[in-house]
């Protein structure tokens, strides 16, 4: 007989529908769903009008976009957009991520590679390293490769002239990024979480696509547990839609969408088991707190890296958290959204020294 032993932090961290992380089964419909022009594309309007506006004005001269760093929470779709930009360019567009570039070499050959006013899409480039950075600066500014070949007396440099092209940066950490790298982008922009109304037409243009029967009360109800983001979104309404085939006639209704949520633990809200762990821990262990991450995070049995980088986020936009320089404490609206009644104030006023 086999024995398998698995880590439940490691569960709770990889299996969280409500993650705004990507995974495995959101890749395999994920190019189906994403728009290809500005136009498809729903939210963050203030971006899109000013990407239009540079857009064409870089085509009007038939020069290339100047470079480009998005950056904000995962999910928001900084990649779709990096594709989009490409597509209304009229050029090509080519992918990679930070940690993948490991060596000049790989830098060089991605470069070299590129056509005239082409996209490179570089996702999570605040983790590239320093060596790559430094032969990235003269390819952003003058558009050319430094390259030394050789070692010690012999070595010697030649310089590579490049295609003009545009760097689309993505970040959810636009702070971890250098100054000089930061600065050398032209255009910056932050994607912002979207409201519930944006939410529900990008489920219901989904549920087109997908041919996934679904009436808009009934894409409102998930829009309003998906936490802001469009990922989240599609990955619940594939899980809604098993409910609808199994429990209902096929269609999301508002009462299937509840009854298929409420069962997968995700509240009205979008918090789900692990971010009410947290809380209820905080409220009922450590009588509101404050109670540091340490602790908090051996007390629930989680990694102390998935409370502060998964669940602490959303928990502090909502009010629900704060940090104090004592500890983690659980707001009033915590505790009413659990049905707790209210703590006093001491605590927060602490989140205010």
């Amino acid at each position: 007989m086999v024995f398998v032993v698995l880590e439940t932090s490691e569960l709770d961290f990889e299996n969280r529908i409500v993650s705004p992380d990507a995974d495995k089964s959101d890749n395999e419909i994920d190019y189906s769903l994403r728009p290809k022009t500005l136009g498809e594309y729903i939210g963050q309007d203030k971006v899109k009008e000013n990407l239009r506006i540079f857009i064409e004005a870089a085509k009007g001269r038939d020069e290339p976009l100047d470079h480009v760093l998005l950056y904000g929470p995962p999910g928001l779709g900084k990649t779709t957009l990096s594709a989009i930009i490409a597509h209304e360019m009229g050029v090509n567009i080519r992918i990679t991520s930070g940690p993948a570039i490991e060596k000049p070499g790989d830098l060089a050959a991605l470069l070299t590679n590129l056509s005239e006013n082409d996209v490179l899409f570089i996702d999570e480039i605040h983790r590239l390293s320093r060596s790559i950075e430094e032969i990235l600066y003269p390819a952003l500014e003058d558009f050319a490769l430094d390259i030394i070949i050789g070692k010690g007396p012999s070595a010697r440099s030649i310089r590579i002239d490049l295609p003009k092209f545009t760097l689309i940066g993505a970040t959810t950490r636009a702070g971890q990024l250098t100054s000089p790298l930061r600065d050398r982008f032209g255009v910056v922009f932050r994607l912002e979480l979207y409201t519930n109304e944006q939410l529900c037409d990008i489920i219901m243009r989904s549920s087109v696509i997908l041919a996934i029967a679904c009436d808009r009360d009934g894409a409102m109800e998930i829009a309003r547990r998906s936490r802001g983001t469009p990922r989240i979104a599609n990955r619940l309404l594939k899980r809604v839609r098993d409910f609808a085939e199994v429990m209902g006639n096929g269609k999301i209704t508002e009462d299937i969408a509840k009854i298929a949520l409420d069962r997968l633990e995700i509240d009205s809200l979008g918090l789900d088991s692990l971010d009410k762990r947290v809380l209820n821990m905080i409220i009922k262990g450590y009588g509101g707190g404050p109670v540091g991450l340490e602790t908090l995070a051996s007390a629930i049995g989680e990694e102390s890296v998935t409370i502060e980088d998964v669940c602490e986020p959303y928990l502090m936009q909502l009010g629900f958290l704060s940090r104090t320089p004592r500890g983690r404490c659980a707001t009033n609206l915590a505790y009413r959204h659990l049905g707790y009644a209210l703590k006093n104030e001491d605590c927060e006023q602490q989140s205010l020294i």
